[in-house]
């Protein structure tokens, strides 16, 4: 994949990364306590896209922009409203320039109590991350490699909360790179929920990762998966997945029925579908 994310802000990908985070964010708030979000791979927190990136690829008019054009039936509109209600809020003369990233997303979410730390590694955007949330005391902006930040901060002091990971899939050992960190962060924090997103192009690569869990122990792992179209390892990426580690019991109810109306909105062809698995049991 072309890599910053800015290429692909507001994608399919970001479609259903975002609906997901947004969903768990609103179950945390549930309980009083307090809760901590780590974003291992934060990009730049927040996307203009009439900028020459976004304008490149253009991914966003069969993401996000479809979402905006289409007519949300009731019951998938208040399951989507935390994540589209922010998405709103970035752009109140109406149309769409600005996308809220996995960061501005979880922050605009986050009650005064809970806590949001950011790991971005590529300098430039962590210079236009950390300017972005510069005095916000909730938020923490780390110029560091995401699979050392799930290694040296976890648990944290919160004792609950989730890990978003979303790399970069840049290098060709990204999935291995990605599984062993994920099996060390959770011996370390069995507790945490972990959500992984990643491209549905190398399905063996996704299938080494989830019997790698299987082996490490890992319990209560739910997967999902939204195809716009067949893609592969040669295509450009029309379908992604997530691996969810101690998911909320909430989030399978709410998936089946968001998935389905996301796979009839962002249809471009054969091979769309999606999908929802009870991969481990409790």
């Amino acid at each position: 994949m072309n890599y910053r994310h800015a290429y692909h802000a507001g994608n399919i990908g970001d479609v259903l990364k975002h609906a997901v985070l947004s969903r768990l964010i609103v179950y945390f708030k549930r309980k009083d306590k307090a809760f901590r979000v780590f974003d291992t791979h934060a990009g730049i927190g927040r996307y203009d896209l009439t900028s020459v990136e976004t304008q490149k690829t253009g991914e966003w008019q069969q993401g996000i922009g479809r979402i905006l054009a289409a007519d949300i039936p009731a019951p998938v509109g208040e399951l989507l409203a935390p994540w589209l209600d922010v998405v709103h809020e970035l752009n109140p003369d109406g149309g769409l320039k600005l996308y809220p990233g996995s960061p501005l997303l979880a922050r605009s979410l986050m009650r005064s109590k809970d806590r949001l730390t950011l790991t971005e590694l590529h300098p430039v955007d962590f210079k236009t991350l950390s300017d972005l949330f510069t005095g916000d005391h909730q938020v923490k902006s780390i110029h560091l490699d995401g699979w050392l930040a799930l290694g040296g901060f976890l648990p944290p002091k919160e004792k609950r909360g989730l890990v978003l990971i979303d790399p970069a899939f840049e290098e060709t050992d990204e999935f291995e790179r990605m599984t062993e960190a994920v099996v060390n962060g959770w011996k370390k924090w069995p507790g945490g929920t972990y959500a992984i997103w990643y491209p549905l192009k190398d399905v063996r690569a996704v299938r080494r990762m989830h019997e790698t869990f299987r082996e490490a122990g890992l319990r209560d792992v739910l997967t999902l998966e939204l195809n716009t179209g067949k893609s592969g390892p040669d295509t450009r990426m029309l379908g992604s997945g997530m691996t969810l580690v101690n998911a909320p019991f909430t989030l399978d109810r709410e998936m089946r029925v968001i998935l389905p109306w996301l796979c009839d909105v962002l249809h471009l062809g054969p091979g769309a579908g999606w999908n929802v698995t009870q991969l481990i049991g409790e």
